[in-house]
């Protein structure tokens, strides 16, 4: 049984590590949130693998090891192979709101990266149906190796590119079908296959073939179309692949919100794109200040023309541009805190030169951390904190980052920042224009709550805003604004030819005089949130402006089912920009995964011959759907909350799902166990983990946001400990449901075995989706309480079986 536990554990651990290697790879070809599309993928090819195994079993069964090591070896193949094929279908998702034929796109690529899953999936599940026997075990032994994988990911991807990482996945998998082809009397054939993908794997492969075709709607795809666009380094890691570009013959001109007013020109810059778009520039610097003309004619000037010589705190410092206008505004200290150290290095290593070496001024300190953690972690009260403007135009205004989490524009991190605005300070957040306005207006609404909630009784007293041709800036003061602050701000705005969208007591007229709109929309849109009747306003906007909290961060999402109709009318006449497109994706990655699902495992199975008693399969066909989908709801909401404890997705992902198959393993073992303690005494097992379960989530639901406040501030490594820590013992609960069913099934319904593998799977495809859906509609609360009914409708279910002698 060595060789099998091995070749389980190898699998589990390419697979899951392949399946967090495809979400940082479609990261970068397309965007990020294709990480929940992968996630259903590779549960597809669970259940997939089910309905397969149900159908064979007969012949499969003598014939075990041949087939686990030729599964294996072709879940080493497809594992390339299909990523290659994958990068060749035409799949745009920018077209999506128009060309319906993207749709078909879509689901072709659905299809291709499951083809791997569905090997992988073949292996645990032979091992399931063929070695009843050691179920717990073997169960054990895939949990195991699953979260080592995830666990592993995380540090290769900082040693190895992604298609090296891809490569050296292909070569665990054929170690794992060498390990059973051994125990196989078909082991000479085998291993002749083996040692020739190998050879192709390590030495046959053009490199051509595994290069990442980046979106050719991505920044850097169009910024190399520029003549003499030349890149001049490239990096990898985790957070993000990082490439630098020159372009000498038509210069970079990265300075959002700059007035048509200036007489200054930027100064040479070079541009760094992460995973190929959120384009940041480092700005040629000499230290002569005055080459910098041009930062004092941008709107995120402002707060400087009312502060002096302030001491600043700029979240998001990026290649430095922000650095650069606080010391040409005057800032007498400023702490610049960036999250990635790839960045960093760029600015204080390989091109210092060019930079100036800014952060070596002694009024600049960098911290390379995670912004809330920093901000909760710091003892200063600054006179000004400044949210950098992160994202790109394109990415901003074509709806790519609606499914994305972001933590820097919640109502609890607009109160963590103002904790720390000292007295007469403020805060600053820069943003892209888009029209009809959305994430300005619902930044003042998240304000506005954020102050509210706080004992302001006017908010409006403490708010400033203005705009340019494509961005405005909001000040948030520590205080109120007094009449020469409001006279500094309309001269600022007027010499520089901006828009007043705000200020206290302001006059409607006062409003879209420059850079002229239809109508003055921002004003219009603060006037009404401060109105008695916000709330009818928010309900009846035409974009979801709810503000953004910790519980439901996504602050991008503005999407309403009841505007819909609408905006698709207008998406061939200008419009597309309206529908935020990501969103639509989601909904068709869940229409999809269940017609798949129902494809590919339930349709099959009910092919199958049934050996089990009327109305058993109904039954515990329920308790394992249950099951599948309580499991994935309680993970994919872990996953979200952690994400803002470990300060990025694919460090949430790895460290929680590697901490939830773990300890679910050792759940899974111990499983057996407590079933026969339990059930002498007449109860069931399955209430007794379902009610480890309810009480260990709902003490986190509660503990979790305190615990991430006092906590956040500590270095990336111990919070991955704490983390996995945190999340062991309410793994460990959910890790025994499962293998009590399966083993029950398997004493009385052997038949059922591949059923309830193939069920289970159909449920977890759906759920990967389906949380990501409740989460943004109804919050991560909303979306673990429904899990824990699951879980108690399941319990009920196996207790009813137990108490009617049926299992």
């Amino acid at each position: 049984m060595r060789p099998l536990f091995l070749a389980t554990l190898l699998i589990s651990a390419a697979a899951i590590a392949y399946e967090i290697l495809l979400m940082r790879m479609l990261s970068i070809v397309q965007w990020h949130h294709f990480a929940y599309m992968i996630i259903s993928l590779a549960l597809l090819g669970y259940g997939a693998s089910g309905t397969f195994i149900a159908i064979g079993r007969r012949w499969l069964e003598p014939r075990f090891e041949v087939f686990f090591s030729l599964s294996a070896l072709l879940f080493s193949v497809t594992m390339v192979a299909c990523f290659v094929l994958g990068q060749r279908v035409p799949f745009n998702a920018l077209e999506i709101v128009w060309n319906p034929r993207q749709f078909l796109y879509l689901a072709a690529t659905y299809l291709v990266f499951f083809v791997p899953f569905f090997f992988a999936a073949c292996c645990i599940g032979l091992a399931f149906t063929c070695r009843r026997s050691r179920i717990s075990r073997i169960y054990f032994f895939d949990l195991l190796g699953a979260g080592l994988g995830a666990m592993m990911i995380v540090g290769v991807l900082f040693l190895l590119s992604p298609q090296d990482t891809l490569i050296m996945l292909s070569v665990v998998a054929l170690l794992a079908s060498a390990s059973m082809g051994l125990t196989s009397n078909a082991r000479k054939p085998l291993l002749a296959v083996q040692l020739v993908c190998l050879v192709a794997l390590l030495f046959g492969l053009p490199k051509s073939w595994l290069e990442m075709r980046i979106s050719e709607y991505k920044g850097l795809n169009q910024a190399m179309q520029v003549v003499g666009s030349n890149v001049l380094t490239v990096s990898s890691s985790p957070l993000g692949l990082l490439t630098v570009v020159e372009s000498p013959r038509i210069p970079f001109r990265y300075a959002p919100g700059l007035s048509f007013n200036t007489g200054f020109e930027p100064p040479e810059q070079l541009a760094i794109f992460t995973d190929g778009d959120s384009m940041s520039v480092i700005t040629r610097f000499d230290g002569n200040l005055d080459a910098l003309g041009y930062m004092g004619d941008v709107t995120a000037a402002l707060p400087y023309a009312l502060l002096d010589a302030p001491h600043v705190l700029i979240l998001g410092a990026g290649g430095g541009a922000d650095v650069l206008l606080a010391l040409y505004n005057g800032a007498g200290k400023i702490d610049a805190v960036e999250l990635n150290p790839q960045i960093t290095n760029l600015v204080t290593g390989t091109f210092a030169g060019f930079a100036g070496h800014l952060y070596d001024d002694e009024r600049v300190t960098l911290h390379t951390q995670e912004a809330r953690g920093f901000v909760a972690r710091s003892k200063n009260r600054y006179d000004l904190i400044q949210v950098a403007l992160l994202d790109s135009f394109a990415a901003s205004g074509s709806g790519v980052q609606a499914l994305n989490e972001s933590y820097l524009y919640t109502v609890e991190a607009i109160q963590e920042y103002l904790r720390h605005t000292a007295a007469g300070g403020m805060l600053a957040v820069t943003r892209w224009l888009k029209l009809p306005p959305r994430d300005n207006l619902k930044l003042v609404a998240t304000v506005l709550k954020a102050l509210r909630e706080t004992g302001v009784a006017d908010p409006g007293r403490r708010l400033a805003m203005i705009r340019s041709w494509n961005t405005s800036t909001l000040l948030v003061k520590q205080g109120e604004f007094s009449l020469d602050d409001i006279a500094v701000i309309k001269e600022f705005a007027r010499s520089h030819s901006f828009d007043t969208a705000f200020y206290p007591a302001m006059p409607a007229h006062a409003a879209n005089r420059f850079n002229l709109l239809d109508q003055p929309y921002l004003y219009d849109g603060i006037t009404a949130l401060l109105g008695e009747n916000a709330d009818d306003f928010v309900a009846r906007y035409k974009f979801h402006i709810t503000p953004a909290t910790d519980d439901k961060p996504y602050f991008f999402h503005f999407f309403k089912w009841s505007a819909l109709p609408e905006v698709m009318a207008l998406r061939k006449r200008g419009g597309a920009s309206l529908i935020e497109w990501s969103y639509l994706i989601l909904i068709a990655t869940i229409a999809q995964a269940a017609v798949a699902g129902v494809i590919l495992i339930l349709l099959p199975l009910s092919r199958v011959k049934r050996s089990w008693p009327a109305g058993a399969g109904t039954r515990m066909g329920g308790y394992f759907f249950l099951l599948g989908l309580a499991f994935l709801f309680v993970e994919m909401a872990f996953i979200q909350k952690f994400i803002l404890f470990l300060s990025h997705p694919l460090y949430a992902i790895a460290v929680v799902l590697s901490g939830f198959l773990m300890f679910a393993g050792f759940g899974s073992a111990y499983s057996g166990r407590l079933a026969r303690r339990v059930e002498q005494t007449g109860r069931s097992p399955v209430s007794i983990a379902v009610a480890g379960i309810s009480a260990i989530a709902l003490l986190y639901m509660a503990l979790l946001p305190m615990l991430f406040q006092q906590l956040m501030g500590l270095a990336d490594g111990i919070k991955m400990a704490l983390s996995v820590f945190l999340i062991a013992p309410l793994a460990f609960c959910m890790g025994m449901p499962f293998p009590i069913g399966l083993n029950r099934v398997a004493d009385r319904l052997p038949d059922f075995i591949p059923w309830a593998w193939g069920i289970n799977g159909f449920a977890s495809v759906m759920g990967a989706s389906l949380a990501t859906l409740l989460a943004i509609e109804f919050g991560f609360t909303v979306v673990v309480l429904f899990a824990l009914g699951l879980y108690a409708a399941a319990a009920v279910i196996m207790r009813h079986q137990l108490a009617q002698g049926r299992l």
